[in-house]
């Protein structure tokens, strides 16, 4: 059944709250927990989040090779339609970061990631934790909130970021549903909020 589901940060508890919206009826509010498969994710405070006041931030500062995922349990989905707002906030060796889909777990996935550092946007496939590129778009920096759409339909995957399509790619790497989550880089310290997935 394709429906809305919404990922609120609520202030009075350390878990993601999940809307569903069936076919636009009347919604029912469930838990779901923040998972901290690899880095730190906490709820913190940022009076510039467009739903004031609380955001999800990742907080680890890894070394290069760490991919920092978080999942977000109970979420099921094949064909998606996600979009996130996303700030960096600090790193040296890597910034920014992304939305995860089709996870099986920690270290098998999709991702479509923002590198501030290296002005690109990307999109990968991530097998038993090794990352393959399968898309790359020059974006220019800028500081501040931006957001991502990506939507998967079957094999083919697309990648919008402030609004504006940079990738278009096909995979049938991970044909089945899986979780959505997010995603930084080795020391990448990100803030993301307003986490929104469509799909079934």
């Amino acid at each position: 059944m394709h429906f809305a589901s919404r990922l609120r940060l609520a202030p009075q508890i350390r878990e993601v709250q999940l809307v569903e919206h069936h076919r636009a009826t009347a919604h029912q509010l469930l838990s779901f927990d923040i998972t901290n498969e690899v880095g730190e994710w906490k709820i913190v405070v940022d009076e510039s989040a467009h739903s004031k006041a609380n955001v999800l931030a990742q907080l680890a500062k890894n070394e290069r090779p760490v991919f920092n995922v978080t999942l977000a349990s109970g979420t099921s989905y094949r064909n998606v339609d996600i979009t996130v707002k996303l700030k960096s906030i600090a790193g040296e060796i890597d910034q920014g970061g992304g939305v995860v889909w089709r996870a099986r777990d920690a270290k098998n996935y999709y991702i479509a990631r923002y590198n501030p550092l290296e002005g690109n946007y990307r999109v990968y496939k991530v097998e038993d934790g090794r990352r393959t590129q399968l898309g790359t778009s020059d974006v220019k920096r800028s500081e501040g909130w931006h957001t991502f759409r990506v939507t998967m339909t079957g094999e083919r995957i697309e990648c919008y970021f402030d609004g504006r399509k940079y990738l278009d790619v096909s995979d049938s790497t991970f044909k089945g549903a899986g979780k959505i989550g997010l995603w930084t880089k080795a020391d990448a310290q990100t803030h993301f909020d307003d986490l929104t997935v469509r799909g079934n």
